[in-house]
């Protein structure tokens, strides 16, 4: 894909939260380096891996990017992010899973909407568009959807995938709002934060690599019941 050109007074940081994710960390930090995105800023948050992920973030990762942060107990994906969007100094912030589900190549996809001052926060949608995904488990679908379905009566958008990793957002909307969620809660808690916002919110379509639990996803069910509780929460508190 092209490279991007973003400015040269725009940085765009980028987010990967890990835990545990010792057979694609560094394939998917060479992605990151190597994508299309010219002043980017890559941190990274090892969310206390027992596995020798950390390891080799220690010895072969951690000298070639710009910001590493290890957590010393596991804490959860959002409480990684949160910790990552704080110490991002980007104009604007994508998150990056640290599996290779989501291909980073297409960085521009979600910028664009944003550098060409139509948006503030972009989502990666899974399910619009033509690009290529990986057939697999079809309640994992329909949860998804039934998710982000319940999650746009509550906020009144018409998202079509609230669950996506790759979100893209102006650094100012990150700084209007508070985050809490410690695990997945995090989706739907910045997508009903981000509702009440007086900003422009772009969806485009993205292609999608998923992975099979015995290749390393780790969501579950009991993420789906507090996507749930999460989606009510913050409709109604901050």
């Amino acid at each position: 894909m092209k490279l991007i050109n973003i400015g040269k007074q725009m940085k765009i940081s980028i987010v990967i939260p890990c835990y545990n994710e010792i057979n694609t960390i560094s394939e998917i930090v060479k992605a990151v380096q190597h994508s299309p995105v010219e002043n980017k800023e890559i941190v990274l948050v090892d969310d206390c891996s027992t596995d020798g992920t950390r390891e080799i973030i220690e010895r072969d990762i951690e000298p070639n990017i710009d910001k590493v942060i290890y957590h010393e107990k596991n804490m959860g994906k959002g409480a990684a992010l949160r910790t990552g969007l704080k110490q991002g100094t980007g104009d604007i912030v994508i998150i990056q899973d640290a599996d290779l589900e989501y291909d980073p190549n297409e960085y521009p996809k979600l910028l664009k909407p944003i550098i060409d001052g139509k948006a503030d926060v972009v989502y990666g949608s899974r399910f619009i568009g033509g690009d290529s995904r990986r057939v697999l488990f079809f309640w994992h679908y329909v949860g998804n959807r039934f998710l982000t379905q319940l999650s746009n009566m509550f906020t009144n958008l018409n998202l079509s995938d609230m669950e996506t990793c790759y979100k893209a957002f102006r650094k100012e909307v990150l700084q209007s709002i508070s985050l809490k969620e410690d695990r997945f809660g995090f989706e739907p808690e910045i997508t009903a934060k981000i509702s009440k916002l007086n900003i422009r919110i772009y969806e485009v379509g993205i292609s999608y690599s998923g992975r099979t639990y015995n290749e390393g996803k780790k969501i579950s069910w009991k993420d789906g019941i507090r996507t749930i509780y999460c989606i009510f929460k913050y409709k109604f508190f901050r």
